[in-house]
């Protein structure tokens, strides 16, 4: 197969938020490495992922992008590249601004600058552009179906429930396989409260996003928190050991989150935090994701392995005395303090937990991911309030 025919599998394969993306724009620059755009499209999808060795792998493929015949708009796409490679993920999102505002239609630039805002917890940047580029679309142009999904996800964040499902089924209905809009819909049926709604939605159509993937997984990840609001916690449990045992980063911090949740509601894991701890060993010192340092920090406090956690606040720390990135900001305002936090509840030094979750600063959702996501923070608090020892007058 020819090199464009790979790039637009890929480019399919992104639209609708399928695992195989990153593998068909590899074999596009295998089968021709003078290919530009599938060096972009491989580039960017590393850079997605919260991994330090896909980050570093990113700065090899620009590396051989800064020696290749450029168009325009390639040219900008490699500048944004490279400020993200230089962990700039803000500056990195106003780049890939300045590529949308010029041509609305760049797919890859859209979901590319989303993903940085959901890394950053910005969710107003990710409506204000889907909105901006929406105008520029109709119904008749490839992948409309992927615009609708992306902008309804900004609008989901922006608590705009309504018009996220709206969007997110018009989507479906052009693209039953998009996961992406699947996402939106467990999201809103989460944010709003409509647990055995959701069950069952996600129930009838399971087999659209049945593929491995992280993608995948994390929607199972939301169908454990519905049987969690049911008090079904023996059906969670199953969604764990059957569907959340992947190794990939996005899969692991959907493991730590549930287990953890489970943990906070007094329910017992078993040995289940024990093996899910020796998963995220490897990780321990990435310290390259705050978002990540948490949830290793959960498996860990969890496990009761006190020399891991050791490890991540080690890491931590040396990260924060190391150049700037976006990173280091996430760490030292949220995700450092946060890890404590976690390794004190896990201690059950329950009213240092409290005090430590109490003093994160407003800007704590700078540490990325969904509300959904980020309400393990206050969950915790909420269950270290309850714990701690009250003074006896």
């Amino acid at each position: 197969m020819s090199a464009a025919r790979l790039y637009e599998s890929a480019l399919a394969a992104l639209r609708t938020q399928r695992p195989d993306a990153l593998a068909l724009a590899r074999q596009a620059t295998a089968a021709d490495p003078g290919f530009v755009p599938a060096r972009v499209l491989e580039a960017w999808l590393l850079l997605w992922s919260r991994d330090a060795r896909d980050f570093d792998a990113a700065g090899w493929v620009f590396a051989r992008l800064t020696r290749m015949a450029m168009s325009g708009r390639e040219r900008r796409h490699a500048g944004a590249i490279a400020t993200a490679v230089d962990g700039d993920y803000e500056g990195a999102a106003r780049l890939l601004d300045g590529i949308v505002a010029e041509e609305p239609h760049d797919l890859v630039a859209l979901a590319t600058a989303q993903v940085f805002d959901y890394y950053l917890g910005d969710p107003e940047a990710q409506r204000r552009r889907t909105s901006r580029a929406l105008r520029h679309w109709s119904a008749s142009d490839p992948g409309y179906h992927a615009m609708l999904s992306l902008h309804a996800f900004g609008l989901e964040e922006c608590g705009d429930y309504a018009a996220a499902e709206e969007a997110a089924r018009h989507a479906l209905e052009l693209e039953p396989r998009d996961v992406r809009a699947h996402h939106v819909v467990s999201h809103v049926l989460e944010m709003q409260g409509r647990a055995a709604e959701g069950v069952l939605w996600m129930g009838a159509r399971s087999a659209w996003w049945a593929d491995p993937g992280a993608a995948s997984t994390h929607l199972w990840w939301h169908l454990a928190l519905y049987q969690l609001e049911l008090g079904r916690t023996r059906l969670a449990l199953e969604v764990y050991d059957r569907r959340l045992q992947g190794d990939s980063l996005s899969e692991l911090i959907d493991a730590s989150a549930l287990l953890w949740r489970l943990h906070l509601a007094g329910h017992d894991g078993g040995g289940r935090f024990a093996a899910l701890a020796a998963r995220w060993e490897p990780y321990a010192e990435d310290a390259h994701c705050a978002f990540n340092d948490l949830h290793a920090m959960m498996a860990f406090a969890g496990a009761g392995r006190w020399d891991w956690a050791g490890r991540v606040l080690a890491a931590q720390s040396r990260r924060i005395g190391q150049p700037w990135s976006t990173n280091h900001d996430m760490t030292s305002l949220v995700g450092l303090p946060a890890s404590r936090a976690i390794l004190a509840f896990g201690k059950k030094d329950y009213a240092g937990a409290e005090a430590l979750l109490r003093a994160l600063p407003p800007v704590a959702h700078r540490i990325g991911g969904s509300h959904a996501q980020r309400d393990i923070l206050q969950l915790t608090r909420a269950a270290a309030a309850q714990r701690r020892p009250r003074l006896v007058a």
